[in-house]
C-alpha cells in the first residue's frame, strides 16, 4: 500500500497548484461578484492541457484519469468552486461517451473537449424528476423518416454549463413516459445548434456564479442513429458513480481553502491580549476540521483509484458514495467554521469566507444529494456489497 503520488501525478498537482495561486486566487472574488463566465481561466486550462485529464490519449487527452482530474479540481477549488465545476464538466458529459459510446462517437466528441475547442453539458434533471431519475418525462419517439433515429421532446433544468455547451448528453424515455422501467430510458448526443433545441432561461443562483445553470428545451429535435448511445438507466448510474470522487474533490478543495484562510486570519487577529489562534478552544475546532478534511481526502483518493480501475459498478457504490457524501458535508462544516472564526468579518464580502459558505451548499445537492448517497451506502451494506468479514 503506497500513499505517495507517483511522479506524474505529483508533477500535475504542482502545476495546477501554481496556476491556482497565480491565476485563480486573484480572480475568484471578481468571478463571484460579476457572474461572468471566466473565459480567460478556461484558456489557461487549455494552455496547461488540463481539459483532457480524464480523456484517453488516443482521443486527444492526457490519460491522467479520474485521479488526475480529482487532484486538479482539489487545487483549483481551494480558491474557486466555479473553476472546479469548469474542470468537472470535462468529465460529466464525456463519461457516457467513454463508457458506452461507439468508436465513431468517441472520435467525434472527445478530442474537442480535450483541446478546449468544444464544451458539453449533461442533461438529466427535470422540474419533476431530480433525484427521481425514473420520473423523467422527456421523450424520444422513433423518427418515422429515419430508421434508428428519434424525435426528442421535453425540458431539462438546472443544467450546469448549458449556455456554454456545444453539445449535450441527454437522457429520455424511449417508451411510455409513465413507465418506470429502467429499460425504457435512452441516452442521446445532441448538438447545440440542432433545430428545435433552445435554452430559454438562465437560473439565478445563490453561489457557484460564473458558469451558467439553465433550462434546455427540446422540441422534436431530430436525433440520428449515430447520436444514440446504449445503456439506459444503467449508464446513468455508472456515469454518476464514476463522478463521485470528482464532486468530492470540489468538497475537499473548498474545505481546505476555507480552513487555510480562516487559520491565517485568527493567527493575525488580536483579542484579549493574544491572538485568537492562541485560544485552546479555537485550536480544537481547527484540529477537528483538519482531521475531517484528511479523512475526506483518503475516501476521495481511494474512490478515484477505484473509478480508474473501472470499479464504478453497483458493488462499489458504497465506497464511491461515501467519498461524495462525506467530502461535501465536510465542505459545509469547514465553510461554516471559517465564517464563525472570522466573526462579523466572515459575513462580509471583504473576505471570501461568505463565498465559500454559499458555494459549499451546492455540493450536498448536485449529482446525488447527501440523502441519496446515504441511501446508496445503506443499501450497499444491507446487500453486503460493503461488509467486513
Amino acid at each position: 500500500m503506497d500513499f505517495e503520488l507517483n511522479d506524474e501525478l505529483s508533477g500535475l498537482q504542482g502545476v495546477v497548484r501554481r496556476l491556482a495561486r497565480d491565476k485563480i486566487k486573484p480572480r475568484a472574488r471578481e468571478i463571484d461578484l460579476s457572474g461572468e463566465y471566466p473565459q480567460d481561466i478556461f484558456d489557461e486550462f487549455a494552455t496547461a492541457e488540463l481539459l483532457g485529464l480524464c480523456i484517453p490519449e488516443e482521443y486527444g487527452g492526457s490519460g491522467a484519469g479520474i485521479l488526475g482530474l480529482t487532484l486538479a479540481i482539489e487545487e483549483v477549488t481551494k480558491y474557486s468552486n466555479v473553476l472546479g465545476l469548469m474542470l468537472l464538466l470535462t468529465r460529466l458529459p464525456t463519461g457516457p461517451v467513454m463508457i458506452a459510446g461507439t468508436e465513431e462517437q468517441k472520435r467525434r466528441y472527445l478530442p474537442g473537449i480535450a483541446s478546449g475547442e468544444t464544451r458539453a453539458s449533461f442533461c438529466l434533471s427535470e422540474p419533476g424528476a431530480g433525484s427521481d431519475v425514473a420520473g423523467m418525462t422527456t421523450r424520444a419517439l422513433p423518427d418515422p423518416d429515419v430508421e434508428g433515429g428519434y424525435l426528442l421532446s421535453g425540458a431539462k433544468c438546472w443544467i450546469s454549463g448549458a449556455m456554454q455547451a456545444d453539445w449535450f448528453v441527454v437522457f429520455a424515455k424511449t417508451g411510455d413516459p409513465a413507465s418506470r422501467h429502467h429499460s425504457d430510458i435512452g441516452c442521446f448526443l445532441v448538438d447545440a445548434d440542432q433545430a428545435g433545441l433552445t435554452r430559454p432561461r438562465i437560473d439565478h443562483k445563490m453561489g457557484v456564479k460564473g458558469i451558467d445553470t439553465a433550462d434546455v428545451v427540446f422540441d422534436n429535435v431530430k436525433v440520428g442513429p449515430d447520436q444514440v448511445i446504449g445503456g439506459g438507466f444503467r449508464l446513468i448510474m455508472q456515469s454518476l458513480n464514476a463522478m463521485r470522487p470528482i464532486v468530492a474533490a470540489r468538497g475537499i478543495g473548498l474545505a481546505e481553502g476555507a480552513l487555510m484562510y480562516a487559520t491565517d486570519y485568527v493567527k493575525s487577529r488580536s483579542a484579549f491580549g493574544q491572538t485568537i489562534a492562541d485560544f485552546q478552544g479555537i485550536q480544537w475546532e481547527i484540529a477537528k476540521c483538519a482531521t475531517e478534511i484528511e479523512a475526506a481526502r483518503l475516501l476521495t483518493y481511494r474512490s478515484a483509484w477505484l473509478a480508474d480501475q473501472g470499479k464504478f459498478t453497483k458493488e462499489f457504490v458504497p465506497q464511491l458514495s461515501m467519498a461524495k457524501y462525506y467530502a461535501s458535508e465536510v465542505a459545509v462544516k469547514a465553510s461554516g467554521l471559517a465564517v464563525q472564526l472570522l466573526g462579523a468579518a466572515g459575513y462580509m464580502e471583504e473576505h471570501p469566507t461568505e463565498m465559500y459558505y454559499r458555494d459549499a451548499r451546492q455540493l450536498t445537492i448536485v449529482e446525488g444529494t447527501s440523502q441519496v448517497q446515504l441511501g446508496l451506502i445503506g443499501r450497499g451494506v444491507i446487500s453486503h456489497h460493503l461488509w467486513w468479514d
